[in-house]
């Protein structure tokens, strides 16, 4: 088996349930406990096994001790949130976060395996391409998934860390890293159980929660907090 057969094989295990199709909308398809990393015949395996998700490393921008924390919980599938990261997210950069205001926080969402896979290409190098990997998944997205064609998706995703200056045997080693996978997963599904996110994109202003809203709005709710 080639390499990289031997890569979609594993990734395509990721996924339990008959959950693994993607979703052009930016609600589940399927409740996140069908989200597991090896597949249905083993799904009660996993839940029982304790996976540390302390190594898993949050992806932030701004200071941390901001007056404002700005969570967003998001999937690199998800159309609405290549919408927002073209708008408004640009724009709270721009206002806030490069201005000293806001601690922004980006966490993954695994609402399909392609998001999963996106994901892992992101992380690949941690925080040093991490939101510049991102910025080109959210702009391409329209290329890079193919919706019935799992190993045409992989292989664009090699293309694009590639592009962005990930070595080959660097990026391989990400995508078969399945023990990243699962602690991921898992690193997903506690935060989203947590904080009782259903969709994306959704927003924590200072622990408050958003869906969606156009910049306008954003703005008030972060002028409000910063003028208190």
């Amino acid at each position: 088996m080639s390499q990289k057969l031997a890569i979609g094989g594993i990734a395509l295990a990721l996924v339990a349930g008959g959950a693994w199709w993607l979703s052009s909308s930016m609600h589940a398809p399927d409740p996140v406990e069908q989200l597991t990393p090896l597949g249905a015949a083993n799904a009660q395996e996993t839940t029982d096994v304790e996976i540390d998700t302390s190594t898993i490393v949050e992806m932030t921008m701004g200071p941390a001790d901001a007056a404002v924390t700005v969570t967003e919980y998001a999937s690199f599938t998800c159309p609405h949130c290549a919408r927002f990261h073209s708008d408004q997210f640009k724009r709270l950069k721009a206002d806030y976060i490069d201005t000293g205001k806001v601690h922004f926080v980006y966490r993954d969402v695994y609402f399909d395996r392609y998001g999963l896979w996106a994901a892992m290409v992101a992380r690949c190098d941690g925080q040093n391409r991490f939101f510049g990997i991102a910025d080109m998944l959210y702009q391409q997205q329209g290329d890079w998934v193919v919706r019935e064609d799992p190993i045409a998706t992989a292989d664009n995703l090699r293309k694009l860390g590639r592009v962005a200056g990930l070595e080959e045997d660097t990026l391989e080693a990400c995508l078969a890293d399945n023990a990243k996978a699962k602690t991921l997963v898992k690193w997903y599904q506690d935060h989203s159980n947590a904080d009782g996110v259903s969709s994306t994109p959704t927003l924590l202003v200072n622990g408050e929660k958003y869906g969606n809203m156009r910049y306008s709005e954003l703005k008030g709710v972060i002028d409000g907090l910063l003028a208190e």
